[in-house]
């Protein structure tokens, strides 16, 4: 094969110096052939690929191998065999070829499909606040020293570009709705449509085309926030390709190196700055004099307006047991003690668990995540201790409980009497009825005076009860008595003797 530079020698020999085909041929060792081609062509480079690349040994074995190869594709990205363990599989049903045929061939299998599945697309272009793109994707980092596997909502505005982006510890629909309330909060509003992909917490059923059932509690949602939903063709994630894109840069730029923090809180924070500081740091890629913050500033009135939070629960029902707790994703809440024997609704929300019993809230818990955890409120089992008051000493909801300061020295002190145990719940007892400031204020005015047991402090409690005496009228100058009457006990006698 000729390289360039003869190539060139032959051409400039030829067309500049006049030289004869005779002449080159001699001076630079080459065919008269090889010289009239390149004379006649006008080419600069000549290249060879073979027509058909001859496989004696793999060609009896070709079909197992195109089915080895496209069961390989269809699995997961996690599941798909190496290339050796194909090559090992075809050596098991007989094949003795070696192992560069069949990486070979693999290569070529490999391009001529994504060569029949190639697609081309249609860039898209959006109006300010017309739409946002919605998307999950998992990512993992370091929280209070555990390695950890969060859910990161992803929520970009198409035509600005803004994004942002919170991790949860589920992909449930309250966290959904969650990420939604945040996001329009940080916008400042939302926009006109959203875009989501087919996932379950948003679509019932997919129908032809764009027809979809979507979920009940998501269309309250988007009607709260006044945002028509859109879900995606099935297996065309380009639909939604910006959100897409945003995952990759997400992940290469915010979750590499593996982030270390003490909580989620913390995490969320630490990403919200880091999306306005990339927001703050990039171009426009249709703009490129402007930064993306800069256009999303320009979009902010064009959103509509952020119409407060959605009350964004997922709700279950639920019953109570007799130790005054309800089950709710593998772990145990405490309720109030009035609400043992009737069933009860529980409300999800991202940070928080909510227990309603017709209506009025029975019990209210940050959520726990994980699996066998019981989260205690000591306030809804106070009741039950009026009937056993020694359950104050061992109860498991009573551990660790944190009185406040004037509370927690009466407990101390009660211990050493002998019925110590049913004063303090006498008095806790009261905090539920006069409230804990209250008693606070009671038991810090019973220790002034060297006293701590409850009969002082529900006294005073009392007392504090008690109306106070009516004001004192001021009498008028012209009422008021010159001369005031002599105290006379006799004059009471003289009726007493008329009688007789």
């Amino acid at each position: 094969m000729l390289v360039v530079e003869t190539i060139g020698k032959i051409r400039r020999a030829y067309f500049v110096q006049g030289k004869s085909i005779k002449a080159i041929v001699r001076e630079l060792r080459v065919s008269r052939r090889t010289v009239r081609r390149v004379i006649r062509s006008e080419e600069t480079e000549f290249s060879y690929e073979r027509s058909s690349q001859p496989q004696p040994k793999i060609g009896p074995w070709r079909d197992q191998l195109d089915a080895l190869l496209a069961a390989n594709a269809a699995r997961a990205s996690r599941e798909r065999l190496t290339m050796i363990r194909i090559f090992e599989e075809l050596r098991g049903l007989g094949y003795e070829g070696s192992y560069d045929a069949v990486r070979r061939y693999a290569a070529a299998w490999k391009r001529r499909e994504s060569e029949a599945t190639a697609a081309a697309y249609v860039p898209l272009s959006f109006a300010p606040g017309e739409a946002y793109q919605f998307d999950w994707s998992h990512e993992v980092v370091v929280i209070d020293g555990v390695t950890t596997t969060v859910k990161v909502a992803h929520v970009r505005l198409c035509h600005s570009r803004m994004m942002l982006v919170r991790a949860y510890p589920r992909e449930t629909q309250e966290m959904v709705f969650d990420a939604h309330d945040r996001a329009f909060a940080f916008f400042g509003g939302a926009c006109t449509r959203g875009i989501y992909d087919n996932m379950r917490t948003a679509v019932d059923a997919v129908f032809t085309g764009k027809k979809r059932t979507y979920n009940r509690r998501f269309l309250q949602m988007c009607s709260h926030y006044l945002v028509d939903p859109v879900a995606c063709t099935p297996a065309s994630g380009w639909e939604k390709g910006q959100v897409e894109n945003q995952v990759g840069t997400v992940r290469q730029r915010f979750f590499a190196p593996r982030v270390k923090v003490k909580s989620y809180d913390e995490l969320n924070a630490w990403l919200e700055d880091r999306c306005v500081a990339w927001a703050k740091a990039h171009r426009h890629p249709e703009t490129p004099e402007r930064t993306i913050w800069e256009m999303f500033e320009e979009e902010q009135p064009s959103l509509v307006p952020y119409r407060g939070s959605f009350d964004g629960f997922h709700a279950v029902p639920a019953a109570v047991s007799k130790t005054c707790l309800v089950r709710f994703d593998s772990n145990k809440y405490s309720v109030m003690a009035s609400a043992v024997g009737r069933p009860v609704e529980i409300r999800a929300y991202a940070e928080r668990i909510e227990v309603r019993q017709d209506g009025p809230v029975v019990g209210e818990h940050r959520r726990a995540f994980g699996r066998g955890k019981t989260v205690y409120d000591p306030w809804h089992y106070v009741p039950v201790l009026a009937r056993k008051p020694g359950a104050l000493r061992n109860g498991a909801p009573f551990k660790d409980w944190e009185l406040p300061a004037p509370l927690e020295r009466v407990r101390r002190k009660l211990k050493s009497v002998p019925d110590g145990d049913r004063q303090m719940v006498e008095i806790l007892s009261a905090a539920l009825a006069d409230g804990l400031s209250a008693v606070e204020a009671a038991c810090t005015e019973a220790l002034a005076d060297g006293v701590h047991s409850s009969d002082v402090i529900l006294n005073i409690l009392a007392r504090r009860r008690e109306p106070a005496p009516p004001a004192t009228i001021a009498t008028p100058e012209a009422l008021r008595l010159v001369h005031e009457p002599v105290a006379d006990c006799a004059r009471y006698d003289t009726p007493r003797r008329a009688a007789r």
